[in-house]
């Protein structure tokens, strides 16, 4: 059964495109939806919506990724040091 699943993974891995694939530009901002050319095989809609269920109930990212996986990986925070927060 393991390898099966296995053939199945490595079988949809070949048919992605790397590089025009929704998931490597992902997570698409307002702005990237709504400003400027639109040069992706996948349309804006699919960008914005890539489930049916997200219609509704949509986040909107502020920002792209930031250094493509290495940044989803190592998160900084830009938040006040803990002493600061205390004092106010």
């Amino acid at each position: 059964e393991l390898d099966r699943f296995c053939d199945a993974m490595l079988a949809i891995r070949a048919e992605i495109d790397r590089d025009a694939s929704l998931l490597h530009h992902a997570p698409h901002t307002a702005e990237d939806l709504l400003v400027g050319e639109w040069d992706r095989t996948y349309t804006r809609e699919e960008a914005a919506y890539p489930l049916p269920g997200q219609r509704h109930n949509k986040y909107w990212p502020p920002v792209g990724r930031i250094d493509g996986a290495y940044g989803d990986r190592h998160l900084v925070c830009t938040c006040p040091p803990l002493e600061e927060l205390a004092e106010g």
